[in-house]
């Protein structure tokens, strides 16, 4: 059964707050050619889009077509959630007139996911960032502050999603053995969670917007893209 990472690990992503806060300042990271395609990315807990400002530069740098989830900050399960992202997701897919790839970065992810499960047809894949959608919804140091801010527990939000089951998709997760908040287990997930798992170094608070985590993202919307 995974566990919480440890305090260590978990002290050691405060290093990473001042890079988080400065990444929308950043150069975009060179990336290979998205050939326009559609992409959305959803923000972790208690961020915003501009925390992803860093990732999606440098998708629209390199020809991808990527938004934020335009939803202002993530606080957390929502009874209309769902209904909104799908809403959202119909609107770029008939913008672009192609199916749409997610992108979610740590709950962020989780959404992605769920949103996948409920309209594949509209979603070409999904990517997630340190997302914690295998295993116990406590194996990390961030459910405390969840539940703090919000009226439900976390293993029981009021959308009806099952977290390891995986979106009828191309889903590769992403994950990192330096994660200090989310366990890599969970994030990595078991067999048939994911269509692949693909370890990088860097802390949680960096996944979304440091190059190592930016460069995995690229490679995989590159190489993992379905065809038409």
């Amino acid at each position: 059964m995974a566990h919480a990472p440890s305090l260590g690990l978990w002290a050691g992503e405060l290093l990473d707050i001042p890079g988080l806060l400065c990444s929308p300042l950043m150069p975009p990271v060179r990336l290979g050619p998205g050939q326009g395609r559609p992409v959305i990315v959803f923000p972790g807990y208690l961020t915003g889009d501009i925390s992803s400002l860093r990732l999606r530069r440098s998708l629209n740098a390199a020809g991808y077509r990527a938004r934020g989830w335009e939803l202002g900050q993530n606080k957390g399960a929502r009874a209309d959630l769902l209904d909104r992202l799908t809403a959202k997701l119909a609107r770029v897919r008939a913008d672009e007139g192609s199916k749409v790839a997610l992108v979610g970065w740590s709950l962020g992810g989780i959404y992605a996911r769920e949103l996948a499960k409920l309209v594949p047809d509209d979603v070409a894949m999904v990517v997630t960032l340190g997302s914690p959608f295998s295993g116990s919804a406590r194996a990390n140091n961030a459910w405390r502050l969840y539940e703090w801010f919000n009226d439900h527990p976390v293993d029981n939000p009021p959308i009806a999603i099952d977290r390891p089951v995986k979106p009828p998709v191309p889903t590769y997760a992403v994950w990192s053995p330096r994660d200090g908040i989310v366990a890599p287990a969970s994030a990595r997930g078991e067999p048939g969670e994911a269509d692949g798992s693909y370890e990088v170094r860097c802390r949680h608070l960096s996944l979304a917007r440091s190059r190592e985590g930016i460069e995995q993202v690229g490679r995989l919307l590159t190489d993992k893209w379905p065809a038409a």
